[in-house]
């Protein structure tokens, strides 16, 4: 079988999480940025990544879903500021499944990853209170990716093709 590994990240997160799914996959497997690829022609199963932006799926990577995923099967992985357990979450998440339709969604596996520094500077600055606060609670989201949700990033790998 065939693997693809893509994604997008703007911090760093979701490529640890990428690096970690790719070190279970056995056979033929590829790993690349999002950006790199034009479609997801000849691959049997594709993991594709993203941040959380603005409360949905990155742009760049929802467009490009949009467009290539349908009849293809795929696991989502997510990464995000907030904890997993936070109450937005589930509606992110859907907003994430949604650029997806059409296609096999096998999986899905999202986590919290560090909120960068500048990331942070930008909410702070923001005149929507709610986004200030996700900006105030960055020290909560330092040392994040742990190993803990690496190691479920891997589970999560063997699982999916396990399934296939």
């Amino acid at each position: 079988m065939r693997t693809l590994v893509a994604y997008v990240s703007q911090t760093g997160n979701t490529k640890k999480v990428a690096d970690a799914i790719y070190s279970e996959l056995t056979g033929e497997k590829t790993l690349c940025e999002l950006s790199e690829l034009d479609d997801l022609e000849g691959y049997e199963l594709c993991f594709i990544g993203f941040p959380i932006i603005a409360f949905g799926p990155n742009p760049d990577a929802k467009a490009f879903l949009e467009a290539h995923c349908s009849d293809k099967r795929i696991a989502l992985f997510i990464t995000h500021a907030a904890p997993e357990d936070q109450d937005d979450v589930p509606e992110w998440l859907n907003k994430c499944r949604a650029a997806v339709e059409g296609a096999e969604l096998v999986g899905m596996f999202d986590c919290q990853g560090e909120l960068s520094e500048t990331i942070a500077g930008f909410l702070l600055k923001s005149d929507n209170p709610m986004l200030r606060s996700f900006g105030e609670r960055r020290g909560a989201t330092l040392g994040q990716l742990d190993e803990s949700r690496l190691e479920r990033a891997r589970a999560f790998a063997r699982e999916i093709t396990e399934k296939a």
